[in-house]
C-alpha cells in the first residue's frame, strides 16, 4: 500500500447555533510543516491538533483551517471609546493645520486604528474542545483516505512500470548472442589491420577475448535489477506506505540499469535501456509525492 502526499479533507458540524468547518489541504513536503489557522478562542488547542496531524498524515506540507459561520457575539466585542476620541482630536487638528475637512467617512478609519477595537477571547470548556478536536479529527481522517486512493492509483501505475522493465530486461535475451558475435568481428577485424605490421599468438588473442568478453558480462547487473524491481514490487504490497524505502529502491534499480547500459555495446540492448530509463523516471517523478 502506498499513500499520496496530495490530499483533501472537508467536514462541517452545527454546535450551539454556530457551524464549524473544517478544511485540510495536503501537498508533498520532506518533513511535518503544518500551517493551522484557528479562530482565536480555540488557538490553545493548536499543540494537541499538532500531535493529531503527526499520527493521522506523519509528514507533507498541511495546511488547516478551520472557520466558524454565526460566530459574531457583540458583547465580546469593545469599542475603547477615549482612545478613538484622541485619535479624531488629532486628525481635527491635523486637519485644521494642513487646511482640510474630516468628513464622516473617517470613521471606519478610526476604528481600524490600534487598540479602539479589541475582543474578549472566552476560555472554552471541555465539550466545546473536544467536539472541535474531534471535528479536525474526522477532517485529518478524510484528507487520509483521500490520500491513499490516489495512493492506490500510483500504485497500479508504479506496478505496470516496474513489470515493463522486467519484460524490457527479458528482451535483452535475444540479442545477447548476436552482441558477442558482433564484439568478436569487431575485434578480429581489428586484428586483421594489425597482421601486416607485428605479429599475433592467436592463443593469447583468444584469451584476451575472453577476459574482455568477462569484463563486460552483464549476467550479475541483470540478476541485482530482477531483484530491485521484484523488491519494488514487494515493498508496494506492504501494510504500510514506505516512499522513502521505494525511493531508495528506484535509485539501486537506476544504477543497474545505467552499467547494464555501459555494458551493452550493442545498439538494440542501448534501444532497451533507454526505453527502461524512461519508465523508471516516470516512477521516480511520482515518488516525490508518496508518503
Amino acid at each position: 500500500m502506498i499513500k499520496s502526499m496530495t490530499g483533501f479533507g472537508w467536514t462541517s458540524e452545527t454546535y450551539n447555533g454556530k457551524k464549524f468547518i473544517v478544511e485540510v489541504r495536503t501537498l508533498n513536503s520532506r518533513t511535518l510543516d503544518a500551517n493551522i489557522r484557528l479562530p482565536a478562542k480555540y488557538r490553545e488547542l493548536e499543540a494537541e491538533i499538532r500531535i493529531l496531524l503527526g499520527n493521522i498524515l506523519e509528514r507533507g506540507k498541511v495546511d488547516l483551517y478551520m472557520t466558524i459561520e454565526n460566530e459574531a457575539d457583540f458583547s465580546e466585542y469593545r469599542v475603547n471609546r477615549s482612545l478613538a476620541l484622541h485619535y479624531l482630536d488629532e486628525l481635527k487638528l491635523l486637519a485644521k493645520e494642513s487646511g482640510l475637512q474630516v468628513s464622516s467617512e473617517i470613521l471606519p478609519a478610526i476604528l481600524r486604528l490600534p487598540d479602539v477595537v479589541s475582543q474578549s477571547v472566552s476560555d472554552i470548556d471541555d465539550k466545546d474542545k473536544n467536539m472541535t478536536l474531534e471535528l479536525i479529527k474526522h477532517a485529518l481522517t478524510e484528507a487520509d483516505r483521500f490520500r491513499k486512493n490516489e495512493g492506490d492509483i500510483i500504485e497500479k501505475d508504479f506496478e505496470q512500470r516496474i513489470n515493463l522493465i522486467l519484460d524490457l530486461l527479458n528482451e535483452t535475451e535475444l540479442f545477447e548472442n548476436k552482441r558477442v558475435e558482433d564484439i568478436r568481428r569487431r575485434l578480429n577485424a581489428d586484428l586483421a589491420q594489425l597482421e601486416n605490421r607485428v605479429t599475433i599468438d592467436s592463443n593469447r588473442f583468444e584469451q584476451e577475448i575472453i577476459y574482455y568478453l568477462e569484463r563486460i558480462d552483464f549476467n550479475e547487473e541483470k540478476f541485482r535489477l530482477k531483484k530491485h524491481c521484484l523488491d519494488f514490487l514487494n515493498t508496494l504490497a506492504d501494510d504500510i506506505s514506505q516512499g522513502r524505502k521505494l525511493g531508495f529502491i528506484s535509485q539501486e534499480i537506476g544504477r543497474e540499469i545505467n552499467t547494464l547500459g555501459a555494458k551493452a555495446y550493442n545498439a538494440d540492448i542501448q534501444k532497451i535501456v533507454v526505453e527502461m530509463k524512461n519508465e523508471l523516471e516516470k516512477i521516480k517523478e511520482q515518488l516525490l509525492n508518496i508518503l
